[in-house]
Parts: structure tokens; C-alpha cells; sequence
């Protein structure tokens, strides 16, 4: 059975935020936002105090900042119970000599004391490093030692995957329970920074070369408060829910800053993806704002039969990150759910969103959306001039603005690659953008893959497959895949003495998912007898692997 695609899903109810998005996008000026932010007297910020304790000041302390669920598991804590227990952490983090500017690794499941660990951090003016909970050894040792990591926030259980005889920085672990338990008198723990300072270190895998990191000064929240109250329309009187893990981009900006600079109620959710629990999820915490990714939006559909258990009458807006959305997707949603889902279109690098589909406009499915105010969007030919609309071309975003990245951290060549032409920043991304604006994301012009909304670099899995003993060489591709949006996929030649068969592989995966994370293992694992190669640098052709691997 065939389905019209129509080619404009109407504008929704107004009221929004936003407004007229042509109005916000003629008069809008950052300046503005920053002046709510800034003491004018000292020129000094913090983001974790915007995030808390502005709204305890402001006699908002009882409201509630979070609800906490993991299968039978559920609890909550008010503003104010989010400020002390910050403060708490942040008091530890001082009396154990941890100063401004140093670099603190938290290395924690997707649960309060996570978040909370994040914003203390902060709050005693260091950088925060989130590290995502899947993570293996190898994974958290290459991001602690590239950055001099010198402390770590953990649990029992994670502590087990750090290897803290190889990392020689890192002087301090402490548990989150150690934390809670320690007896501290300082109370005002808030250190003052420039809005240049840093305040997160998220680390992005490259196409080569280990993974990078992208150090985001106090700055940013400027661009998480403004794009939290337009693009995710929050409200005083919302329930949000971001399902990404804070050791993500995502996770953290608008699983944490946006939200909370904006006083909402976030939804912390441990568990793992069953679609009934999301589901009451959103129905028994009556949640109201949610972003997910297009992998779990297809997962959902893929089990549409239960949708009608559910009431789902609280969700007023949806949004999905991390990857292109389907088209056929968003009309599901529409159909089944009765509601919009709102693609958004931003990096690392750039440090929130940029394009974007607002409520209350329309959207055009398979397009990423249009600009966020304040941000000029060009495609680029080679030359760095702008094309012609309706022609692809390099997506480029005019610099600077308040989110984009400080730095990569002790690599300005890499920061400098992003700025091949004069004021632009170069996303490595291929587009259109239409007569009324709307751009149309094509596909990548390097290697990196992208499966379930998680950007994967070919290098680090690569890097992991040879240190198996019966793998010589490996190239690792993105393969498409209608649920994921693409796969891993390993091309490895064997060293002398081993033979392929199943057992061999399967060893081989788990391996790569044992040292490196889940996400990153081949679901696809071939065997050759060489790999393609460059005549005169011998380097692999991933391009010749991403051949084979789509035919």
C-alpha cells in the first residue's frame, strides 16, 4: 500500500513561545539574553546557579526539579533538594582540592546524582566531562588522559571499568555515596567565572585520530536558555523529557541546562528502552515536552499495536535529534499520535540548536527546518561562496554565536579545520536549502557513522578490532539500516593461523563492545583477504568498504 507524502505538515495552534518565527528572526539579538545572565557589575557567571539556585532564590525551592524512574524505582526532588545536594558535591569537590578550570570526569548511569554531579562540578567553577555509562576501559582512559583528567565521580560498580594506574592525572575518585556521606561546612561552594571560562568538556569521535575534545565556555547557556524556550516551548508548568544520556551533547544541554535554566520539571528515566514503560513514562508523570531520537521514534512504530493502551493526552510537543528524520515518521506520528514531531539540527561543536522546526510553524517533512534567530545558515561551494538555492553544498554557519565551542581541547589545528573560509564554521555536513529557506540535510562528505543518533568514528572501532589477536586489519564503514539509520560494519583481514567461521566473529564483536562500548561493536563483521589501500600511503579506502557495504 502506497501513502501520499504531502509535501507541508501544517503550522499547530498558535501561542507558543516563539511567536512569529519571521518577526524573532528580524529583531532577535543575543545581547539581550546574555544581560539576564551576566552580573554587570563583575561581568562574572555560573551556569549551575542559573540552573538551581536562581530558582531557590526566587522562592521556587518546592517546586518540583526532577522525577526519577527505573522499572519499579521512582522518586522526585524539589529545587531546593537539587541545591543542597549540589552543594554538597561541590563542598566534597573543594575540601578534597579541586580547583578552577581542572577537569572532573563523572562517570555515572543515567540517575540523579549524575545530573547533580554535573552541576557541582560547575558550580566550583572546574569542567564538568560527562562519560556515558556503556563505556569500557579503553574509552574512559583515552578521554581522563588526553584532557589531564585529575578527578573522577563514580559509583561502585562503574569504578571497576577505570584503569586509574594508567591515567597518572587522575589524583581523586570518589563515589557518589562517599560524597554523601562526608561531613563538610562550606555551603556557598558558587565560584564566579567569565563567560569565556570553560564549564564542559564533551568528547566527539573523529573519522581519524581518537576522540576529540570540545570544551564549552559559561557562554553557552545563553544559547541553552534561549533555544529551550523557543524550540522546546518550555513552560513553567511542564513535565520534559530528554531520553539521552548526559555523557551525550544531547543529554547534557537540553537534558539538563536548557530545561532547568528554563524551571522545568525533568524526567530522568534509567531503564532500558521497552516501548510499554516510555509509555507510562509519559502517562503517569503526565509529561508534556519530549525529545528522543528518530531510532526510538521507529521503534515505537514498529510497535504501533499498543499505542492505544495509552492515553498519551499530556504530550503537547515532541521533538527528535541525532540524526535525519523520516519523513514517513513524522506522518506516522501525526496519524497515530496526534501530534507533530520537530526535527532539530545541531553538533558538539556548535553547542545547541541552529536549525530547527519551530511549534507553531510549519514543517516541510524530510527538511531539518529552517535557522534559529540570531543565526545565519549558508551552503558553501568549494571555493567558500555561497550556492544557489535548490544546489547542495557544505552547510556552514556563520560565526560566531553564544553556543559555539571554546576550543578543542590542546588541538587548535583541529578547532581551526572547522573555519576553512573566513567567519564560517564548516559542519562537514551536505545540504539544500529551499525558496523560503528550509534546508535539507544530504549526507556527510567524511566518514564518520551514525547509528541510533550516536556519531560513531570509524578510527576508535578500528583501533579497538586490531587489538584482537586474530584480526591483522580492520576498515569500518556505516552501512544503511532502516531502523538504526546505519550500522557498524568491520571489513578485517586474520592473522596467520586463524580461520573465519562464526564462533571467530562473534568473539571479535565482543570484544570491541567489552573495550570500547556497546554501541560501537560491529553489527556486521566481514572477512577479506586485503583491504583496499591507497597505492602510494597504504592507507584503508573507507570509501571503496562504504561502496561494498551499501550495494
Amino acid at each position: 500500500m502506497s501513502i501520499s507524502i504531502p509535501k507541508q505538515i501544517p503550522s499547530e495552534a498558535t501561542g507558543t513561545n516563539l511567536g512569529s518565527y519571521e518577526e524573532a528572526y528580524e529583531t532577535f539579538q543575543w545581547g539581550k539574553v546574555e544581560d539576564q545572565f551576566i552580573n554587570h557589575t563583575t561581568g562574572k557567571m555560573n551556569v549551575a546557579y542559573e540552573c538551581i539556585d536562581r530558582h531557590v532564590e526566587n522562592g521556587y525551592g518546592h517546586k518540583k526539579a526532577l522525577y526519577y524512574v527505573n522499572e519499579n524505582t521512582k522518586t522526585s526532588l524539589t529545587f531546593e533538594e537539587v541545591k543542597n545536594k549540589t552543594d554538597q558535591f561541590a563542598a566534597v569537590l573543594k575540601k578534597h582540592g579541586i580547583r578552577k578550570g581542572e577537569r572532573v570526569f563523572v562517570f555515572l548511569p543515567k540517575n540523579p546524582e549524575c545530573y547533580i554531579a554535573i552541576l557541582a562540578v560547575i558550580k566550583i567553577g572546574a569542567i564538568a566531562a560527562p562519560l556515558f555509562e556503556a563505556f569500557m576501559e579503553e574509552a574512559v582512559k583515552d578521554r581522563i588522559v588526553d584532557c589531564d583528567g585529575t578527578a573522577l565521580i563514580t559509583d561502585g560498580e562503574l569504578q571497576k571499568r577505570v584503569p586509574a594506574n594508567e591515567i597518572p592525572s587522575l589524583t581523586l575518585i570518589l563515589t557518589t555515596d562517599e560524597i554523601e556521606e562526608a561531613h563538610v561546612q562550606e555551603r556557598e561552594p558558587i565560584e564566579w567565572s567569565d563567560p569565556e571560562d570553560g564549564f564542559l568538556l564533551h568528547y566527539t569521535s573523529g573519522s581519524t585520530g581518537k576522540p576529540k575534545g570540545v570544551l564549552h565556555a559559561h557562554r553557552s547557556m545563553i544559547h541553552h536558555y534561549q533555544s529551550g524556550k523557543w524550540v522546546l516551548d518550555i513552560r513553567d508548568s511542564d513535565v520534559y523529557w530528554c531520553t539521552s544520556h548526559p555523557g551525550w551533547v544531547t543529554g547534557s544541554v537540553y537534558g539538563l541546562f536548557a530545561p532547568w535554566l528554563n524551571k522545568a520539571t525533568i524526567v530522568i528515566n534509567g531503564g532500558r528502552f521497552k516501548a510499554e514503560d516510555w509509555y507510562n513514562i509519559i502517562d503517569d508523570l503526565n509529561v508534556t515536552i519530549w525529545y528522543s531520537a528518530p531510532t526510538a521514534f521507529r521503534m515505537l512504530k514498529a510497535k504501533e499495536d499498543i499505542v492505544e493502551n495509552y492515553r498519551l493526552t499530556s504530550l503537547r510537543h515532541i521533538l527528535s535529534v541525532g540524526e535525519p528524520l523520516n519523513p514517513e515518521v513524522i506522518h506516522w506520528a501525526s496519524r497515530v499520535w496526534g501530534q507533530r514531531i520537530h526535527d532539530t539540527w545541531w553538533m558538539t561543536e556548535t553547542g545547541g540548536h541552529l536549525i530547527v522546526n519551530f511549534p507553531g510553524e510549519s514543517i516541510k517533512p524530510g527538511s531539518m527546518g529552517r535557522p534559529f534567530p540570531g543565526v545565519k545558515v549558508g551552503i558553501l561551494d568549494e571555493d567558500g561562496k555561497e550556492v544557489p538555492v535548490e544546489k547542495t553544498g557544505q552547510l556552514a554557519i556563520q560565526a560566531p554565536w553564544p553556543g559555539l565551542m571554546k576550543t578543542i581541547w590542546k588541538n587548535d589545528e583541529k578547532f581551526e579545520s572547522y573555519f576553512p573560509y573566513p567567519g564560517w564554521y564548516v559542519s562537514g555536513d551536505l545540504a539544500y536549502k529551499d525558496e523560503e529557506g528550509f534546508i535539507f540535510f544530504q549526507g556527510r562528505d567524511d566518514d564518520m557513522i551514525n547509528s541510533s543518533g550516536e556519531r560513531i568514528g570509524p578510527f576508535e572501532v578500528e583501533s579497538q578490532l586490531i587489538t584482537h589477536p586474530a584480526v591483522a586489519e580492520a576498515g569500518v564503514v556505516g552501512k544503511p539500516d532502516p531502523l538504526r539509520g546505519e550500522i557498524v560494519k568491520a571489513y578485517v583481514t586474520l592473522r596467520h593461523g586463524y580461520e573465519r567461521n562464526e564462533n571467530l566473529l562473534e568473539e571479535i564483536r565482543l570484544h570491541v563492545r567489552k573495550n570500547l562500548a556497546a554501541h560501537a561493536a560491529p553489527r556486521e563483521i566481514e572477512v577479506l583477504d586485503e583491504l583496499p589501500k591507497t597505492k602510494i600511503s597504504g592507507k584503508i579506502l573507507r570509501r571503496v568498504l562504504k561502496e561494498w557495504a551499501i550495494q
